[in-house]
C-alpha cells in the first residue's frame, strides 16, 4: 500500500473517532478532508476500500447534529442568517425550474446535488460554532489546496500547457481547480500576520505549493480572484484607521514576499497566458470572447426569463452565438457564474442568489463594526479576510461556471460562522450578562417602602 493510501485511511478512521469523542465538528473536518484528496479518482484509490468516503463523512454529520441537536441549536440558530433562509428558497425555486427545464433529467442530476451541498453547509454551521473549530476548518481547507498544490508541482503541465487531471469531485476542469486554491491567500496572509513563528514557517510552506499550483494551472480567473481578494485585504491593513503595532511595516513585507515569490514561480508560459486576457483582437487566443457569450446569455434570459434548466445555455448556444463560436460535443459554456445562474434559472434564481449575498455582506458589516466597538482588532479582520475570501472566489468566478461551486458555499458558510462566532454569540452573551445585572441590581438599590418611616 502506498504512504498516501495509508496515511488517508489513518485520518479518516482518526476523524470517525474524534466525531463521537471529542466534537461533531470533526465530521465536518473529515468531509473537507475527503473533498480535497478525491480518493476515488486518485492513482492509489485501487488500494483503499471501495466505499464512499464523502457519504459517511456526510452521515456522521448528520448523526453528529442529530445527538446534540439541543446544544447546536442554542450556539448556532439558523434564523439568526438571513442568508441561510434566501439560499433554502434558492434550491426550491430550482425544484421549480425542473417544470420547464429543456432537459429535465440533467436538471434534476443537479438539482440534487446541489440539495446535498445545502444540507451540508446547514449541518456544519451548527457543528463549527466556536472560533478554534473555526479556525481549525480554515486549515483544513488550506491543508487541502496544499495538497492540490502539491499535486499540480508533481504532476507538471502537460501538452496544453496546464495541469489537468487533479481537480476534485465537482471541479474537475483546470479552471474549476485553479478557482478552488483563490480564497487560500487572503487566508496565509492573515495567519501570517497574526500567527506565531511556527504558523507563519507553515504559512510561507502551503503559499509556496499553492501558489506554484495556480502558476501550473494557469487560469487568468484565479489569477484576477487572487489580485482582489489579497490585494483588497492589503490595502486595509495599510490604510485602515484600525491599526495594531507593526501593521504597515508586516502588510509591506507581505507584499515584497508575495511579489518576490510571485516572480520566482511565473515563468513564460503563465505570462504569455495573462497577457491574453487584453487581447481583444485575437478571441481565439483571449478571453474577450466571452463577453459574446455574457450577451448571448442576456438575449437567453429575455426568451427565458425563468430559467432554461440547468446546462440551459450549453443546450441554446448554437441558437444564440453567432455561427463561429458553434462547436463542441456538449454546446458551449456561458464562462461566468452570474450568467450562468441567469441562464439556468433565470432573473428570480438570480436575485434570490445576490440577495443571499447581500443579506450576508450587510450582517458582517454590522459584526465588523461590533467588535470594534469592543476594540477587538484581531476578529474585526478575521472577518475582513472571511469576506475577502469570498470576493475572492466570486471574483475568479465571475469567468467560470461556479455558480453551484462547492467551495463557493464553503467561503458562504466560513463567512456565516465567523458572524456567527464573533458577533451573535458574544452579543448574546453580552445582553444575557446585562439582563442577569439588572435583575440583581434593583434589589440592593431599591428603596424598601414596606418600612415605617422613622419619626
Amino acid at each position: 500500500m502506498s504512504k498516501i493510501a495509508l496515511v488517508f485511511l489513518m485520518v479518516f478512521i482518526v476523524g470517525v473517532i474524534a466525531t463521537f469523542t471529542y466534537s461533531g465538528a470533526s465530521s465536518f473536518i473529515l468531509y473537507q478532508f475527503v473533498y480535497f484528496l478525491n480518493p476515488d479518482f486518485r492513482w492509489w484509490a485501487a488500494e483503499i476500500p471501495g466505499i464512499s468516503y464523502s457519504f459517511i463523512a456526510s452521515i456522521l454529520m448528520l448523526i453528529s447534529l442529530g445527538i446534540g441537536y439541543r446544544k447546536y441549536s442554542t450556539l448556532a440558530p439558523w434564523k439568526e442568517l438571513p442568508a441561510f433562509k434566501w439560499i433554502i428558497v434558492l434550491l426550491l425555486y430550482h425544484y421549480l425550474v425542473y417544470f420547464w427545464a429543456l432537459n429535465p433529467a440533467v436538471h434534476y442530476q443537479f438539482t440534487f446535488q446541489f440539495t446535498k451541498l445545502v444540507i451540508i453547509v446547514l449541518v456544519a454551521y451548527k457543528l463549527v460554532n466556536s472560533p478554534r473549530i473555526l479556525d481549525i476548518s480554515i486549515w483544513a481547507y488550506l491543508l487541502g489546496a496544499t495538497y492540490i498544490g502539491y499535486l499540480a508541482t508533481s504532476v507538471g503541465r502537460g501538452a496544453g500547457a496546464r495541469v489537468e487531471g487533479i481537480g476534485m469531485a465537482d471541479a474537475p476542469d483546470a479552471n474549476d481547480t485553479a478557482a478552488a486554491l483563490v480564497p487560500a491567500a487572503v487566508f496565509l496572509m492573515y495567519y501570517a500576520w497574526m500567527g506565531n513563528k511556527k504558523v507563519k514557517l507553515l504559512c510561507v510552506f502551503c503559499g509556496a505549493l499553492i501558489a506554484n499550483g495556480l502558476v501550473l494551472i494557469n487560469s487568468r480567473g484565479s489569477f484576477v480572484g487572487v489580485v482582489v481578494s489579497a490585494g483588497l485585504f492589503l490595502l486595509y491593513m495599510m490604510f485602515s484607521r484600525y491599526q495594531k503595532e507593526g501593521q504597515r511595516a508586516m502588510a509591506v513585507f507581505i507584499i515584497i514576499i508575495g511579489i518576490s515569490g510571485g516572480l520566482y514561480v511565473a515563468d513564460d508560459q503563465f505570462w504569455d497566458r495573462m497577457r491574453t486576457m487584453e487581447n481583444v483582437e485575437d478571441e481565439g487566443e483571449s478571453g474577450s470572447q466571452r463577453i459574446n457569450y455574457w450577451m448571448a446569455a442576456l438575449d437567453i434570459s429575455k426568451d427565458y426569463p425563468l430559467g432554461a434548466g440547468i446546462y440551459g445555455f450549453n443546450f441554446l448556444s448554437d441558437i444564440y452565438l453567432a455561427p463561429e463560436y458553434h462547436g463542441g460535443e456538449g454546446g458551449k459554456s456561458v464562462h461566468s457564474l452570474w450568467f450562468q445562474g441567469l441562464s439556468e434559472v433565470g432573473w428570480p434564481g438570480t436575485g434570490l442568489f445576490v440577495i443571499a449575498l447581500f443579506s450576508l455582506f450587510r450582517l458582517s458589516r454590522k459584526a465588523k463594526k461590533w467588535v470594534l466597538e469592543s476594540d477587538d482588532n484581531a476578529s474585526y479582520f478575521k472577518l475582513l479576510a472571511l469576506e475577502c475570501a469570498l470576493l475572492g472566489y466570486l471574483a475568479a468566478g465571475s469567468f467560470i461556471n461556479r455558480f453551484r461551486a462547492e467551495i463557493l458555499y464553503w467561503m458562504i458558510l466560513l463567512l456565516a460562522i465567523g458572524i456567527n462566532v464573533y458577533f451573535l454569540q458574544r452579543r448574546k452573551a453580552k445582553v444575557a450578562v446585562s439582563k442577569a445585572q439588572d435583575d440583581v441590581m434593583p434589589n440592593s438599590l431599591t428603596p424598601n417602602y414596606t418600612k415605617e418611616p422613622s419619626r
